[in-house]
C-alpha cells in the first residue's frame, strides 16, 4: 500500500514538473502555448452550447476559474495513474505523459504557431525523466524493504514447532543445527533495515525536490509571463483626449437611488466579463493597430498615434451578453469614449453589396456585425475609454467595439485589431459557426433587483424596483404584477438615452404571506416583451422575470 501511494505521488509531482517547466518556457515565448492554456482554449472552442451556458449560469464570470479547476482535477487523476502503471521495465506511465504532450502540443500549435509546441515538448521530456528516476528509486526501495521483511521472518527463533511451520510431533533437528545465535539474528535484521533506509530517504528526497521544482517553475513561469506581458503600467500612464462631443450631465432623476436597486452607471470593477480568452490579452498601444479591409475601396490601417488626430466622442451605452438569462446580471451601463465607426468605415468606402463587418480580436475571436447597424447613425464606437479612464485590460485595452442595440457576441469585440468588410454569405463569425443567430439584436427585457428572490420582508409599503432595457429603442413603460393580479404601471426614472437601461420602481403595500412578483417592459416602439420562456440559445432569453418572497 505504501508503494502504491509513493507511485501516485511520483506521477503527480512528475506531471506537475511537466506543466511547471512548460509554463516557464512559455513565459519566454507565447503564454498561450502553455499546455493548460492551450488545452483550455480548445475546450472552450469545442464545448457544446448547453454545457457552456450551464457553466455561465452556474459560475457566472468565474467560469474560467472553474475550467482551470476541473482541468486540474483531471490532470491529478491522470498523473496519479501514470505513476501507478509506470515500471522501470515497462514505461507505460511515460507513454501516458507523452500522449498528453502530443495533444497539448497540437493544441498550442493550433492557437499559435509550430514553435508553440516547444514548451510542451520540453516540459514533457523533463517530466518523463523525473518519472523514470522516481520509479526506479521506488522499485529499489520496495525490493530493499521486502528483503528486510524476509530477514526478519527468516531469523525468528520459534518457541514451538507449529510456529515454524513444522507439525508439532515432527522430530526436531539437533539443537546445534536448529538454534541460531541471538546476536547473529539481530545483526542480520538490522543490516537489512539499514540497507532499506537510504532507499526510502532517496525516494522521499526525490519526491520533495521534484514537487518543489514543479511549484517553483509553475508559479515562477506564471508570474514571469504576467510580468513580461503586463501593460497595466502603460495603461495607467495614458491620458485620454478630451471629447469633442461630451455626454450631457446626467439628469437629476436618472438614478432613483432605491436601496437594493442597480445604480444607473456600472463601475468598471463590477462590469460583467464574458469572453473566450483564458488569458487576458496584454496589448500595448504602441504595437496596436486597426486594419479596415475587405470589400472596401481603400484599405486603411490606424495606429494609436493616428487616432490622436481624430475627433473623439463620449456616449452612454448599455451592453448585454446574449447568455444573460431572464433576470440575470450579465448586463452593464457605462460611459464610453471613442471614435465613430461610421466615419472610419466611410473613409475605407465599403462596397454597395457588402452587408457585414467581421471584427477580429487579437486572440483570434471574431464577431459579425450588420454593416447597416454600424453606419445608420447610432453611436457605434471604437472605444478607448470607460467611465472616465482608459479601458481596463480585461475589458479590451487599448481598443474595443461598442455598438448600441446588438448583443455582445455580434458586436462588442475586445482587443480589436481588424474590421473586415464582407458579406454574411461569405464569412461566419465565432459564435455563428456554433449555431447562434447571425444578427443578434437585443430583445426588450427587465430585471427585478429588489426585493430579492426567496427573501423575507416585513408587511407594509415597500419598493419593488429594477432596470429595463431595449437599447436604441428606449423604454416606454414597465408594469408589475403581484401574484396573478392585474398589471400595474411602475414609475420610470428619467430617460438619459435610448441606448441605456432605465430604472423603475413600484410602491407596494405588502401583505402577510407568500407572494410572486413579475415584471414586464414595453420598448419605445410600443412592443411589450413576451411572456414566452425561451433559452438564451440561439438569440437571447425571453420571459418575465419572477421572484417569490415571504412577507411577515
Amino acid at each position: 500500500m505504501a508503494e502504491l501511494r509513493l507511485r501516485v505521488v511520483a506521477g503527480i509531482v512528475s506531471a506537475g514538473l511537466t506543466l511547471g517547466v512548460a509554463e516557464l518556457v512559455a513565459a519566454f515565448a507565447d503564454a498561450r502555448s502553455a499546455p493548460l492554456n492551450a488545452l483550455g482554449s480548445v475546450v472552450v472552442d469545442h464545448t457544446s452550447d448547453s454545457l457552456r451556458e450551464w457553466a455561465i449560469d452556474t459560475f457566472g464570470t468565474d467560469d474560467k476559474s472553474a475550467l482551470y479547476l476541473i482541468m486540474g482535477v483531471v490532470a491529478l487523476v491522470v498523473a496519479g495513474l501514470a505513476g501507478v502503471i509506470e515500471r522501470p521495465s515497462r514505461a507505460t506511465g511515460s507513454w501516458l505523459l507523452a500522449a498528453f504532450g502530443v495533444i497539448a502540443a497540437a493544441a498550442a500549435v493550433a492557437r499559435t504557431s509550430v514553435s508553440g509546441a516547444l514548451p510542451t515538448v520540453i516540459g514533457v521530456s523533463v517530466g518523463i525523466y523525473a518519472l523514470r528516476v522516481l520509479t526506479r528509486r521506488i522499485e529499489r526501495t520496495a525490493e530493499a524493504e521486502e528483503s528486510s521483511a524476509f530477514e526478519r521472518r527468516d531469523h525468528r527463533t520459534p518457541d514451538t514447532g507449529s510456529e515454524s511451520g513444522r507439525p508439532s510431533d515432527e522430530a526436531a533437528p539437533p539443537a546445534s543445527a536448529a538454534r541460531v545465535p541471538a546476536a547473529s539474528s539481530t545483526t542480520a535484521v538490522d543490516a537489512a533495515q539499514r540497507a532499506a533506509a537510504p532507499e526510502r530517504r532517496q525516494v522521499l528526497q526525490g519526491l520533495l525536490v521534484t514537487g518543489g521544482a514543479a511549484v517553483v517553475t509553475g508559479f515562477g513561469g506564471r508570474l514571469l509571463s504576467a510580468r513580461r506581458r503586463d501593460v497595466s503600467g502603460e495603461r495607467a500612464a495614458v491620458r485620454l483626449p478630451e471629447p469633442s462631443a461630451p455626454v450631457q450631465p446626467l439628469a437629476p432623476g436618472v438614478d432613483l437611488r432605491v436601496p437594493g436597486s442597480t445604480p444607473y452607471l456600472t463601475a468598471n470593477d463590477d462590469f460583467y466579463r464574458i469572453d473566450t480568452a483564458l488569458i487576458v490579452p496584454q496589448v500595448s498601444k504602441d504595437s496596436w493597430s486597426l486594419r479596415i479591409h475587405g470589400m472596401v475601396d481603400h484599405e486603411i490601417e490606424l495606429t494609436w498615434a493616428d487616432l490622436a488626430n481624430r475627433p473623439v466622442e463620449e456616449r452612454l451605452v448599455t451592453l448585454a451578453c446574449v447568455s444573460n438569462p431572464v433576470g440575470g446580471d450579465l448586463i452593464g451601463n457605462a460611459r464610453w469614449l471613442g471614435y465613430r465607426l461610421d466615419q472610419l468605415l466611410a473613409e475605407a468606402g465599403p462596397h454597395a453589396d457588402a452587408d457585414m463587418a467581421l471584427s477580429h480580436s487579437t486572440d483570434g475571436w471574431t464577431a459579425g456585425s450588420p454593416l447597416s447597424v454600424l453606419t445608420d447613425g447610432r453611436d457605434a464606437l471604437l472605444a478607448i475609454g470607460m467611465n472616465g479612464e482608459p479601458l481596463p485590460v480585461q475589458h479590451g485595452y487599448p481598443a474595443r467595439l461598442v455598438v448600441p442595440g446588438l448583443y455582445g457576441y455580434v458586436s462588442a469585440t475586445k482587443w480589436v485589431t481588424e474590421l473586415e468588410v464582407t458579406r454574411f454569405d461569405r464569412a461566419t463569425a465565432y459564435w455563428t459557426r456554433r449555431g447562434w443567430s447571425a444578427l443578434g439584436p437585443i430583445k426588450t427585457g427587465t430585471r427585478i433587483d429588489t426585493p430579492r428572490a426567496r427573501g423575507r420582508i416585513e408587511p407594509g409599503r415597500i419598493p419593488i424596483a429594477g432596470v429595463a432595457w431595449a437599447q436604441h429603442r428606449g423604454i416606454r413603460g414597465v408594469e408589475v404584477q403581484i401574484d396573478n393580479g392585474a398589471w400595474q404601471q411602475a414609475r420610470l426614472a428619467d430617460e438619459q438615452s435610448v441606448d441605456t437601461w432605465r430604472q423603475w420602481v413600484f410602491d407596494w403595500d405588502a401583505t402577510t404571506g407568500p407572494h410572486t412578483i413579475r415584471a414586464r417592459a414595453t420598448d419605445g416602439t410600443g412592443e411589450t416583451q413576451t411572456a414566452e420562456r425561451s433559452d438564451v440559445v440561439p438569440d437571447g432569453a425571453t420571459g418575465y422575470p419572477t421572484v417569490t418572497i415571504q412577507v411577515g
